[in-house]
């Protein structure tokens, strides 16, 4: 009974206490619950239930924002505002909108930009990149705004009414929007954890495809298995045998503790830290203090490394127009290494899938096509694939 007030009571109390704000929201969702993000146009400093199901996230959980800010926000909200627009009652319309109503005294540029961060404009601007951007041409606007009402004042008391400058807001900032990565560091920045998604999502459909078996599903097994998951909690410390990574591996479907030793923390530096993703070989080992399991990390691989290692090949489409393979394979040519065992090399082989009239089939370019698939080396291969159609076989 009442579980959204309960979890409203208990998040608002912890909301200083980003652990325990983060164990209480992922409760909240095992109960069903489902949260409206921060929002400065309904939003309050507290957490306050929609409906038995649906709980709006408090502001006074963003970090970076304290109740007196806040409470300025709602305040302008209820025309409780300063400045010639501070009179205004209803939602904001604009982050130029939303400067010149609340009261800058009680609210910095940092909060603004934590607000940004955590997603609370996203009612009237989907593009954070361009907000965050834009918070000083915002300030700047809203200290005009004021500066041409206080001499508004003075022209009144001398009869004058052509006085003060022009209320057009100006543009926002243009800026590329963020990709999925980027905007949901940002609002683990402002809130300590992801809210409006997972850094797991955009891989996840690839990576299920060789990394069959979620987080939340390993049991105890001698077997190796193996794993697509985002790094959490790291830290490094000095074992009996030298230095032991510790971390989380999240994927959405659960969360495990792993170690790794020394040799893959040299190997993988680059690879072994918080919100990357790694694709791990582990054993799954029960833990004598927990009474759970913890994983034992045997190999560790990057996506790019990790579709060389488990893709077949690259299935680019064709029809009428081949792709420049020359200067894709110059763009991206395969990764070079030397180990004990000689020259490692890293990179796919292609596949042309010819489609012509009702005939199709499948053409395989030699060893001199061989690339390195990144994000980047992939998108280049769509972008010239016949209708966008590029993709890694890895069955």
């Amino acid at each position: 009974h009442f579980t959204a007030e309960f979890f409203c009571a208990n998040m608002t109390i912890e909301m200083d206490d980003t652990d325990k704000l983060k164990v209480l929201f992922e409760d909240a969702l095992k109960f069903g619950i489902t949260f409206d993000p921060p929002d400065v146009n309904r939003g309050t400093y507290r957490f306050e239930p929609v409906s038995d199901k649906v709980i709006r996230y408090g502001l006074g959980a963003v970090k970076g924002t304290g109740q007196q800010a806040i409470e300025a926000i709602v305040a302008a909200r209820e025309g409780r505002g300063v400045g010639p627009r501070g009179d205004v009652v209803g939602p904001f319309t604009s982050l130029f909108d939303f400067c010149a109503r609340v009261d800058r005294s009680r609210l910095n540029k940092r909060t603004v930009e934590a607000l940004i961060k955590a997603g609370a404009f996203d009612s009237f601007d989907l593009n954070r990149a361009s907000l965050l951007a834009s918070v000083e041409r915002a300030f700047d606007y809203a200290n005009a705004q004021q500066a041409n009402a206080n001499q508004g004042g003075l022209f009144d008391m001398l009869g004058d009414d052509d006085h003060g400058a022009s209320t057009q807001e100006p543009d926002l900032v243009e800026m590329l929007p963020w990709g999925v990565k980027e905007r949901l560091t940002h609002e683990k920045t402002a809130i300590g954890f992801y809210l409006s998604g997972h850094l797991f999502d955009e891989v996840e459909r690839e990576v299920r495809r060789f990394a069959r078996t979620p987080v939340g599903d390993v049991v105890d097994s001698r077997d190796p298995v193996l794993l697509a998951a985002i790094v959490t909690d790291l830290r490094i410390i000095n074992g009996q045998r030298g230095k032991v990574a510790i971390f989380k591996l999240d994927d959405k479907s659960g969360t495990m503790e792993a170690t790794a030793d020394e040799n893959l923390i040299n190997q993988h530096r680059n690879l072994l830290k918080d919100d990357e993703l790694v694709i791990a070989q582990v054993l799954a080992q029960p833990d004598r203090f927990s009474g759970g399991l913890r994983l034992k990390v045997q190999q560790l691989w990057d996506l790019g490394a990790a579709r060389c290692r488990f893709g077949k090949y690259l299935r680019v489409a064709v029809n009428g127009h081949a792709p420049d393979v020359a200067a894709l394979v110059r763009e991206f040519p395969p990764q070079r290494e030397q180990t004990e065992q000689g020259e490692l090399v890293r990179g796919l082989p292609v596949r042309f899938q010819v489609l012509r009239d009702t005939v199709r089939c499948e053409v395989q370019l030699d060893d001199r096509a061989l690339f390195f698939p990144s994000d980047a080396a992939l998108a280049a291969w769509m972008a010239q694939a016949h209708e966008r159609r590029a993709e890694i076989v890895f069955d």
